[in-house]
């Protein structure tokens, strides 16, 4: 799709390219990570890819928000989609970066960061609970990004006050936050960005499978990582 001198968004071209080609690479190695073997090196090279390509999308995200907001409409949950996805990446790549049960300065201000974005989320909720909503966007939208971020927070307080997280939930703790990052890049595209696919695909239902497939993976893993464990300690028992 071309964009038009007179568009706002033409005299940002660089951070708007920063922000294709990281969500491209988020997506893409996003996949490529999931279906990797665990720990292996291929999954370690394209989570490493994901994590550079998401960094850049959300980054460039934020900037184009911040440029944008006062000219066009939804602007504001440009800016707060990306802080959550950097919330989201920063704290699962920590995850398995920390020392097994232990914490630092890094997990009480991801803590502060999550409340923050999800209070804000939820303010923006309650503006919108007006006809036309706020910034281009109903409650509902607001309340769900909010709540996630809400329950998300809670798992960070409970981590902090434990001292950190071990085993299973550090890698459950891993899986969830990346998977959830991916799932709104690829929502973002597949669903969101349609107009600038070919026409023949526009609305079609087939998109919907890569938009979704990593509420699935996700889902996979995580009964794999934290239920089947402990079924097979509970049968012995």
């Amino acid at each position: 799709m071309a964009i038009l001198p007179n568009d706002p968004v033409y005299d940002h071209i660089p951070a708007l390219t920063l922000h294709i080609v990281g969500g491209g690479l988020g997506i893409l190695s996003g996949y490529a990570a999931i279906l990797a073997a665990k720990g292996e090196r291929m999954h370690l090279l394209f989570g490493k890819i994901f994590v550079l390509g998401m960094v850049m999308m959300a980054t460039a995200a934020i900037w184009l928000g911040s440029m944008l907001t006062v000219l066009k409409p939804m602007e504001l949950a440009n800016i707060g989609m990306g802080s959550i996805i950097l919330y989201l990446i920063s704290t699962s790549w920590m995850a398995v970066r920390r020392t097994p049960g232990t914490i630092g300065a890094f997990e009480t201000f991801a803590l502060v960061a999550g409340a923050a974005i999800s209070a804000t989320f939820l303010y923006w909720g309650l503006r919108a609970q007006v006809p036309g909503g706020f910034d281009g966007y109903g409650p509902t939208f607001y309340f769900v990004a909010g709540g996630i971020m809400a329950l998300f927070a809670t798992f960070d307080l409970k981590m902090v006050v434990q001292g950190g997280v071990r085993g299973s939930a550090r890698i459950a703790r891993h899986l969830l936050r990346m998977s959830t990052a991916w799932f709104i890049a690829c929502t973002s595209f597949f669903e969101g960005q349609q107009k600038s696919m070919p026409a023949a695909i526009h609305g079609s239902r087939l998109l919907l499978l890569p938009a979704f497939a990593p509420l699935g993976f996700m889902l996979f893993w995580y009964i794999r990582v934290r239920i089947v464990p402990r079924f097979r300690r509970a049968v012995p028992a």
